[in-house]
């Protein structure tokens, strides 16, 4: 009969020196830091990737926005030309395009203020392996 002695097969067994069990314990240790680095650029790539797209699209609607606005203000200015001076009513015109641009202007600069570039699940899983690793048994 075959003697069998415990964690024969086991590389990572109970006989293990302090030096090897702190060893893994940094390897893991980098390993986790370099997977939650790479989340960290999966996370920025696809929310780049939704962004650009996005941005086409406010593009696209942009530039047809444009057209549309060219020549319902060219209406706007002919409409206003059979009551008043053409010089007057192109400058009317203008005033009110003034007046939205600076509107606009001030909705995006605060909507601006409200981005946040930072990936926010990664930040919150590298505190909590921040945690961990200063307080493993907890």
């Amino acid at each position: 009969m075959s003697s069998i002695r415990p964690n024969q097969g086991d590389p990572h067994g109970a006989d293990g020196s302090v030096g090897e069990l702190l060893s893994r314990v940094t390897s893991d240790v980098q390993t986790l830091f370099r997977q939650e680095v790479e989340l960290a650029k999966t996370e920025v790539r696809q929310e780049a990737t939704k962004a650009g797209k996005a941005a086409g699209m406010y593009g696209g609607a942009g530039f047809a926005g444009y057209m549309v606005l060219l020549f319902a203000s060219l209406a706007a200015v002919l409409g206003l030309a059979n009551v008043l001076d053409g010089g007057w009513a192109a400058l009317i015109v203008a005033a009110v395009w003034a007046v939205v641009a600076g509107v606009l202007y001030a909705q995006g600069r605060t909507r601006m203020r409200a981005v946040s570039p930072t990936p926010e699940r990664t930040v919150e899983t590298m505190k909590e392996n921040t945690r961990w690793a200063r307080h493993p048994t907890r």
